[in-house]
């Protein structure tokens, strides 16, 4: 029910900003891409002015209010990991779709960052993160689906993924990816748990099995589930 008014709330507030605009970012310096090493040259100067732990954290802004020192980090570097999971919670918190300071909207933010690096795998499952937080399934499984064709083997991508079709209840695709992320190694039992209450978990061949005691190493966004199992 919680979810439900809260993604109600938020698409009451995007109807009323449905006609803010949402231009597409223009790189400019400092600033681009977050994930390259030459654009990256800027960011310290950025973050040093408007993206210390306590806006991270939401504690307190820099030189304006939160939303504002996040929308001037995204303003620069579009598909700041970081930064655009903070501008998520923050709407969240305030439950409204465009917190206060920033120039946009939250999901305008992430289609910013999309649209400017589409090949950037951790900026998806940030946003599809938001998307499941505010009911938005459908949109949230298209991320996922997106990151999972451009990194299969990220075994948090797979956790992810299994949970959401274990909501939808088509247990054959979530079983297929919760096989694949406990191969690759990912630690909680939730998704396995989950199957295991529906009946529908089986057990890996022992080969698998053997795979998924020494996982190849890999590294992993630091993204959590968009689903945390409580007690798990």
């Amino acid at each position: 029910m919680k979810h439900r008014l809260l993604a109600c709330t938020l698409a009451a507030c995007c109807a009323h900003a449905g006609a803010a605009e949402c231009p597409p970012y223009v790189k400019h310096t400092p600033g681009g891409d977050y994930t390259s090493e030459e654009d990256r040259s800027g960011l310290s100067v950025v973050e040093k002015f408007h993206f210390s732990r306590a806006v991270e954290t939401l504690t307190q802004g820099m030189t304006t209010s939160l939303g504002g020192d996040i929308s001037y980090t995204l303003e620069h570097f579009p598909n700041h990991h970081r930064a655009l999971a903070s501008m998520a919670k923050l709407g969240l918190r305030l439950k409204s779709a465009q917190p206060v300071g920033a120039r946009y909207t939250v999901n305008c933010y992430f289609e910013r960052a999309i649209a400017f690096a589409p090949h950037d795998v951790t900026a998806r499952m940030v946003y599809g993160s938001y998307l499941l937080a505010t009911g938005q399934d459908a949109a949230a499984l298209e991320q996922l689906d997106s990151a999972s064709r451009l990194a299969p083997d990220q075994a948090t991508i797979q956790y992810n993924l299994g949970l959401m079709y274990v909501k939808k209840k088509e247990y054959d695709k979530a079983s297929a990816h919760a096989q694949k992320a406990y191969a690759l190694g990912f630690p909680l039992p939730g998704l396995k748990n989950k199957l295991k209450a529906a009946g529908k978990w089986k057990e890996p061949p022992p080969a698998a099995m053997e795979a998924q005691e020494a996982p190849k190493a890999a590294t992993e966004p630091a993204v959590p589930p968009v689903e945390q199992p409580s007690g798990e």
